[in-house]
């Protein structure tokens, strides 16, 4: 076997894109979006029609207010793409919840409710079958601790450091992201080294202690490593609960031969002596303000989803007009 089918004995793998064809590709498990992702597939001819329906319905549902056409357009273009990503993987897709709403939690949770209503329209279980994804603040912690108490199930993104991930196990989430390459970028930029070796890469040694801490104390919150830079990465995270992959890496692992071996294990992790932390407000936001590196990349992640959302809407603005 390759080094994707081994991968894949090991960990559930999950397609970082919205290209329905790369999906198909690889057949993964389940797969994810993001404003980018969404924003580079909406340019696609193929997938214009999508674009129209939702622009359609915006006009429709929003009626005479530019704020409501514009949230129901995007709301609908979200579910749009989620739904024909389920027509391919047997799994969930994990649809993001507006950026912007990062530091109110109960609009994100109102947002969350209009897209819980577009999938059951549609004839989707999002109990079951999606993953509402949600910035790793504070406020949208707490928003997820209370969707999922309502068995609407969260994934936790842009999730940089342990202060986080501790948060989001204690809320009961089903799933954090930490962002392996992210992590990566900044340690490049702040050591001004051109790299480092896989076995010691700051991302990885970020998501194998989130991984084994969690494991240790019993939380059943899944680890699923995002955001990879190189092959290297991901194969010193095999045996992680998932791994989202862009399709070039899906495809760099697929063409790659040798025998895998299985870095992170439950069993193993079990056994560690790590000590349990409790996370409150006040050690959050202390923990997260001493850790520069999640401060940073967590503050640039909004503002770069934020950014392609509103370049998003625009383009869907202009697609409008012109229909």
């Amino acid at each position: 076997m390759n080094m994707l089918e081994q991968l894949k004995t090991m960990t559930k793998v999950v397609a970082d894109t919205g290209d329905f064809a790369s999906i198909a590709a690889y057949l993964p498990q389940d797969a994810t979006t993001n404003p980018s992702l969404l924003l580079k597939a909406a340019q696609m001819p193929q997938y214009r029609a999508l674009v129209e329906d939702a622009v359609d319905f915006g006009r429709q549902r929003g009626g005479a207010d530019p704020a409501a056409r514009s949230q129901w357009t995007m709301d609908r273009l979200a579910i749009n793409f989620g739904i024909e990503i389920l027509k391919i993987v047997p799994g969930r897709v994990s649809t993001e919840i507006d950026a912007r709403l990062s530091f109110d939690t109960a609009a994100t949770i109102r947002r969350a409710e209009g897209l819980v209503e577009l999938y059951h329209q549609a004839g989707i279980d999002p109990g079951t079958r999606v993953l509402f994804k949600i910035a790793s603040t504070w406020e949208g912690i707490r928003a997820a601790e209370r969707l999922e108490a309502r068995g609407l199930h969260c994934n936790l993104t842009l999730l940089f450091g342990f202060a986080q991930a501790l948060a989001c196990a204690q809320a009961g989430v089903t799933l954090i992201s930490p962002f392996v390459g992210r992590i990566l970028d900044w340690y490049k930029k702040d050591q001004q080294v051109a790299g480092y070796p896989a076995h010691s890469d700051p991302g990885v040694l970020s998501v194998t202690r989130i991984y084994n801490y969690y494991k240790r104390h019993g939380y059943e919150t899944v680890v699923m490593g995002a955001s990879f830079r190189n092959v290297g990465e991901i194969l010193e995270l095999a045996g992680c609960d998932y791994l989202t992959i862009a399709p070039a890496l899906l495809g760099e692992l697929a063409a790659l031969p040798g025998d895998l071996v299985c870095k992170l294990d439950a069993e193993r992790a079990r056994a560690m002596d790590i000590p349990r932390v409790n996370c409150d407000e006040q050690s959050f936001r202390w923990d997260l303000n001493e850790d520069a590196m999640a401060t940073e990349k967590l503050a640039e992640g909004i503002r770069q989803f934020a950014a392609d959302t509103r370049k998003l809407e625009k383009f869907v603005l202009e697609v409008g007009r012109g229909s």
